[in-house]
């Protein structure tokens, strides 16, 4: 009786893993067909032995029988479960992160106005970085409490401005018309600060660029990314890699730059207008080192972070640190 427990045993084993009714069939005939194993079995016995063994072997086929129907059943249920002429279930699409939407958001500004985009190096030597834009090394903004410094050549740059320096050298004459945005890093980190964030750095060097450009140029980006009812003003400032220097202000969305809403302060900008960033004109002293004669040729340039316009415009946060989280209740919103 090895034999039909052998048999009885691996018709289980097929039958509980066929696929389909197809295959299901086939080893209903490979079973208990008229040639099956069973049968074969039943043939292979010496006729003393039919009397004494036949009661098992109907057993055998009566188990085999309900296996093959308990199995079937099991398939048409799946195959009635399957439609199909229901539609397909649309697979989650994503979407660009709001930094990347709004870096190719200026990038399109820019380009209608002939920018080139470049990108130049997040790892920057000391020349580029500083002592080739002005910056001596005794300036606060070169201090290790600021700066993360490789080594004392070497930092990971806390600007875009080293590529003013680097756009000079690739064109050695101008006129030039570079946007280069970037990573930038620093040692802050508060609601308004992180040691990475984004910046975007301009620079327009030609025959008589003046200070009116550069208000024209502010004027057109500001009025493109946030609405044409926004203006800028400069405020008198200092950086060591332009002169004069400024602050460039935006009128408040909420205020429209009045300071005041139903006679109380402007609860967003408490006095009309909200910075935006640094500009001014190139510094002599910098053409000179980047191979450009100052005499016959001038320019101005503009650093402005990523982040801060993400948060003027679309008010998605106080924590700017929540732009580098992956909490998709936050990122969706965008």
């Amino acid at each position: 009786m090895d034999d039909l427990e052998i048999i009885k045993k691996q018709a289980t084993q097929q039958i509980q893993s066929a696929k389909d009714l197809e295959a299901l069939d086939k080893l209903q005939t490979q079973y208990l067909g008229r040639k099956g194993l069973v049968n074969q079995y039943l043939s292979s016995l010496p006729k003393e032995a039919l009397k004494s063994q036949g009661r098992l072997i109907n057993q055998t086929k009566q188990y085999i029988d309900q296996l093959i129907a308990k199995r079937q059943k099991s398939l048409q249920q799946v195959q009635q479960e399957i439609d199909v002429t229901i539609p397909g279930i649309l697979p989650p699409i994503g979407h660009l992160h709001l930094i990347t939407q709004t870096i190719k958001e200026i990038e399109d500004i820019f380009t209608k106005l002939g920018f080139v985009r470049r990108r130049y190096p997040e790892v920057e030597t000391d020349w580029y970085y500083a002592e080739g834009l002005n910056i001596p090394k005794d300036h606060p903004a070169r201090d290790d409490q600021e700066t993360f410094y490789i080594n004392p050549e070497v930092v990971l740059t806390a600007h875009t401005s080293n590529g003013q320096l680097r756009e000079m050298e690739l064109l050695k004459k101008p006129p030039i018309k570079m946007i280069n945005i970037s990573k930038t890093y620093r040692r802050q980190a508060s609601n308004t600060h992180s040691p990475m964030f984004h910046q975007f750095e301009g620079l327009v060097v030609d025959k008589d660029i003046n200070i009116t450009h550069l208000i024209g140029v502010s004027n057109f980006f500001v009025q493109s990314y946030f609405g044409s009812d926004r203006q800028v003003r400069l405020r008198p400032h200092h950086f060591q890699f332009t002169e004069p220097s400024f602050e460039v202000d935006i009128n408040c969305h909420l205020c429209k730059g009045r300071g005041e809403l139903n006679g109380k302060s402007c609860p967003v900008c408490k006095a009309g207008w909200l910075e935006l960033g640094g500009a001014g004109m190139v510094h002599p002293q910098v053409l000179k080192n980047g191979g450009i004669n100052p005499d016959r040729f001038t320019g101005f340039a503009f650093g402005w972070g990523i982040e801060r316009l993400i948060m003027m415009k679309h008010n998605v946060t106080n924590n700017l640190r929540d732009l580098y989280t992956s909490d998709l209740r936050f990122l969706n919103q965008s």
